[in-house]
């Protein structure tokens, strides 16, 4: 039975909302303030938290901060509960964390399928986050393969200039490259032009080996984007590696699989997000490729081409992640300073 946490000063409103939450299978923590909200909030580690804004000792922009600071805390799926209509209220509480929010007066069903539909996305994200971490594990052990590494060794290591080709779209594919220093981007090209990046590729990164799995042409283009040292693996030598060792041939099959879900989830995204959402899950991506905590060193170009937006537009968006204290930009460089809230960003 999953347990709610509700925070609200009024009676009358915290015994009617507790009551249709209890009808409804859920176990209920009640709390008239937002001092005793975080007490019993420490004390029950609740599935969910309802919590209203207006609200004498503590008011619910305080629980959500403190929240926001509590590493037990911090994961728990909040709405926000208030009489406020005004859009820079509701953002305010969103653009520090909050997940949703519902206005007084609301209905059953209202209610009902705002806790339904946070802890549902809650239980998705936990399982998409083991998912990763599992996928990163893997990616991992996969690359201090002794097979894999045998197929790197005694191989001579090419350099690459800033924005250099690899190959292109629509080459035959006919070698598997291994980053050994630097970073490559992939991207596709449009009718008119226009770039879309369909992948960045890091120090320890594999990369042109899906068309050679699906025997197809290359269908984007590689180009450094610093200078590179690159192994490049031919094709042959390669699938002989597949055919002799099996355990080598699944952790590539699997590696695929991830690729195709990875560029699902973000196909979804560029069709249903806003384009603040889109920016801020690039940053993030960006953020675990590049793994540097001195920032991203990326032109707003490339950054433009993989959110998939007029550069123009990703300049402003920047600009009011920066003003929102979300990320810094030093020298050029992006620095994330709230993951957190850029991971939960709704519009």
């Amino acid at each position: 039975m999953k347990t709610i946490l509700l925070i609200e000063d009024n009676d009358d409103i915290r015994e009617n909302t507790a009551e249709m939450l209890e009808m409804a299978g859920y176990r209920i923590e009640t709390a008239e303030n937002g001092k005793v909200g975080v007490e019993k909030a420490l004390a029950t580690k609740p599935d969910l938290v309802i919590c209203d804004i207006m609200m004498p000792v503590m008011d619910g922009y305080g629980v959500l901060q403190i929240f926001m600071h509590n590493p037990e805390l911090s994961t728990v799926p909040f709405i926000f509960l208030t009489a406020k209509t005004e859009r820079s209220d509701i953002r305010k509480g969103m653009e520090m964390g909050a997940d949703d929010y519902l206005t007084k007066p609301f209905t059953e069903a209202e209610l009902l399928g705002a806790v339904e539909s946070r802890l549902k996305r809650h239980e998705n994200l936990k399982k998409t986050a083991t998912t990763e971490a599992d996928f990163e594990t893997f990616w991992n052990e996969s690359k201090a393969d002794a097979d894999l590494k045998n197929l790197l060794t005694d191989r001579k290591v090419f350099g690459y200039k800033k924005k250099q080709i690899i190959y292109s779209e629509g080459n035959e594919a006919g070698k598997v490259y291994f980053v050994k220093k630097g970073k490559v981007k992939t991207y596709q090209t449009n009718t008119d032009g226009k770039e879309f990046i369909t992948g960045i590729f890091c120090e320890g990164d594999f990369f042109g080996y899906i068309p050679i799995l699906e025997e197809t042409s290359h269908t984007d283009t590689a180009e450094t984007l610093e200078e590179c040292e690159l192994i490049s693996i031919p094709k042959n030598d390669f699938l002989a590696l597949l055919h002799q060792k099996q355990s080598v041939a699944q952790k590539f099959i699997r590696m695929l699989a991830g690729a195709v879900a990875e560029k699902e989830k973000f196909l979804l995204g560029m069709a249903y997000n806003s384009l603040r959402k889109r920016v801020a899950d690039a940053l993030l991506l960006l953020s675990e490729k590049y793994k540097n905590t001195k920032g991203m060193q990326i032109s707003r170009d490339n950054l433009a081409s993989v959110v998939g937006t007029a550069t123009e537009s990703l300049i402003r968006t920047l600009s009011e992640f920066k003003q929102d204290g979300l990320i810094e930009i030093t020298e050029g460089k992006i620095i994330i300073k709230n993951a957190h809230k850029l991971a939960n960003l709704k519009y």
